[in-house]
């Protein structure tokens, strides 16, 4: 079975600076899950051949803006304020690794938001298993329970379209890009 593991596991100084900011983690979450949304949309525009996966990308997308309407109801309570949209330097980094050439790109995209969500899983479990308010860590690690199984979904796509060396060996590639992304990243209380 393909899976990801990670070169590096995210350290315990950006746990702490989430639990300190919890405020401005909360809003860059809320515009993490609205991208992911539009993301999954922005592949459904893209394959409609690919029946497999134009569904599953829908059904991602319906499941991240419900994510984003959660998240902007602890903010709505809290009283804060969602900002105008902005890059996610995380993501923009591992983007400009896609390759050209619409195979490579497809499994890129797959690899990527795997990788992404996979990322997504580790952090939100590690709030959950911090936070004080047992409220919000319970809904934290629900969200953890979904960023795995949405790993997951990608990388079952990719095997949908591509072989099993092919998708370990460009992923070998992926996690290597995604250790120095995090390793060239100041740490900030944001997800990525």
């Amino acid at each position: 079975m393909i899976d990801i593991e990670f070169k590096k596991k995210t350290n315990k100084a950006w746990l702490n600076l989430v639990i300190e900011n919890f405020d401005e983690f909360l809003v860059d979450h809320a515009a993490n899950e609205r991208k992911a949304a539009m993301m999954a949309m922005s592949m459904v525009a893209h394959y409609p051949d690919r029946i497999s996966l134009a569904e599953t990308m829908i059904d991602l997308a319906l499941e991240e803006l419900n994510h984003f309407r959660q998240v902007v109801k602890i903010i709505n309570q809290r009283k804060l304020a969602i900002p105008s949209d902005s890059k996610d330097p995380y993501v923009g980094n591992l983007r400009s690794h896609f390759k050209t050439g619409s195979k490579s790109y497809l499994l890129d995209r797959l690899l990527c938001g795997a990788i992404i969500e996979a990322r997504g899983a580790e952090r939100f479990l590690m709030i959950a298993e911090a936070l004080p308010d047992k409220k919000i860590a319970k809904f934290y690690l629900s969200l953890a329970q979904s960023e795995e199984k949405h790993h997951r979904l990608f990388l079952d796509q990719a095997t949908n379209f591509f072989d099993d060396t092919t998708i370990k060996t460009r992923l070998h590639e992926w996690l290597a890009i995604e250790s120095d992304i995090i390793d060239l990243l100041p740490t900030l209380p944001r997800l990525h």
